[in-house]
């Protein structure tokens, strides 16, 4: 028996799955220990069961997953909003500098996921879902690359990129505060006497949220998103391949520093939490729509080169950031963090470096410049170097 759903049952069920995720790990520590998203858990919950009904020939479900789109839209509109010149300037050389040593870390990433999956004679545009995409980009990134990919004949790419994602959560919180420990003590390094005053909030908006504001920021986000569709227009004429989303972030990008530029405000809180409720919705659409039964042949491929993976992040952030970051106790701690969003979420990143702080002393530097390369820049620049992968292997 097959049955369709249509935009507005699929977003309702979606609903009910994230709120079933959001239950499971308020009840289980683990999942807050590693900071799984409550969208994932309810999604693979909801995938498993229907893969079981599936391979028992009970149901097939459909869903339209048009929202799903519009949401993936909003989410990725309103990152390109926090893409503030002003930001990057006040955060100095140390923030330039390790938003270049994560690029590097980003095309690396991508070599080895492309090198490995074609040595498994696999597409080499499925080796890039092991890669920046579900790494660094996360689950988002993979939500709104892995249909794409797919569009263009790489069969399970989504699948496969969502499950390394969910991977790279667990591996970057496993193995950041280790690595932080190992350098730390092996190089005998203290804490400075730095002032966490030094380094003020990027936001200072702390007003109350009032509708008018939301009214603002859903009309600058719709604005940027109409934009948006005319630059992936102009792209797209070029012969150039671009995800859906590219645009709109250009646009939002272009608004943001704009509106900066005339010192004009944006509701940025607004549009901060409309983004949020957008990922919600549409990371657990993502999710449980994946077709799980698409990585049974693609399993010990996939985990070869996600481990390879592994290998690499901790051999990078152990010699490369500690190093170029100046070899410091605060470079040990920046290692920590780009551990943690360089195989999972910028919330893995707080994490481990909290867990290093609380043991070893403050770092108010390293809490300035990794969420601030992790959650706003890094985006934008790994967007470039997955598009440049996809466009040369397509």
């Amino acid at each position: 028996m097959e049955i369709s759903l249509n935009m507005y049952l699929s977003v309702a069920i979606a609903v009910f799955v994230y709120y079933l995720g959001e239950i499971i790990r308020r009840k289980m520590p683990v999942m807050q220990k590693y900071c799984i998203p409550s969208p994932v858990i309810g999604g693979v919950i909801f995938a498993v069961l229907a893969l079981i009904l599936r391979s028992t020939g009970l149901v097939f479900l459909t869903f339209d997953t048009t929202l799903q789109t519009v949401m993936m839209m909003l989410f990725f509109t309103s990152v390109g909003f926090t893409a503030s010149f002003k930001l990057l300037k006040k955060g100095g050389v140390q923030v330039v500098l390790f938003l270049i040593i994560c690029s590097v870390l980003c095309a690396l990433q991508d070599v080895v996921s492309v090198g490995i999956a074609s040595g498994f004679g696999l597409n080499p545009l499925l080796g890039l879902c092991t890669g920046s995409i579900p790494l660094v980009g996360g689950h988002g990134t993979s939500g709104a690359f892995g249909p794409m990919l797919e569009g263009i004949g790489v069969t399970g790419a989504t699948a496969v990129a969502i499950a390394s994602a969910t991977f790279g959560l667990v591996a970057g919180s496993a193995i950041g505060g280790p690595l932080a420990r190992s350098l730390i003590e092996r190089h005998h390094l203290e804490p400075s006497n730095e002032d966490a005053n030094a380094y003020g909030s990027l936001d200072n908006e702390d007003r109350i949220a009032e509708v008018p504001h939301f009214v603002a920021a859903i009309s600058a986000l719709f604005v940027a998103m109409g934009l948006g569709s005319i630059i992936s227009g102009i792209f797209t004429s070029f012969g150039v391949t671009l995800p859906a989303y590219i645009g709109s972030m250009l646009a939002a990008c272009l608004i943001r520093n704009f509106f900066d530029g005339i010192k004009k405000p944006l509701p940025t809180n607004e549009i901060d939490i409309s983004g949020n409720v957008a990922l919600y919705l549409y990371l657990t659409m993502a999710m449980m729509t994946l077709k799980l039964w698409e990585l049974v042949d693609l399993a010990v491929p996939m985990l070869v080169m996600l481990f390879a993976q592994v290998i690499l992040i901790a051999v990078f952030c152990y010699f490369i950031v500690f190093r170029f970051m100046g070899k410091s106790y605060d470079a040990a701690v920046m290692a920590s963090g780009c551990v943690g969003f360089g195989m999972g979420a910028t919330a893995n990143a707080m994490a481990n470096m909290k867990t290093v702080t609380n043991k070893y002393g403050p770092s108010p530097r390293s809490f300035f410049v990794v969420p601030l390369v992790g959650s706003l820049f890094i985006d934008f620049v790994n967007s470039g170097i997955i598009t440049f992968f996809v466009n040369v292997f397509t």
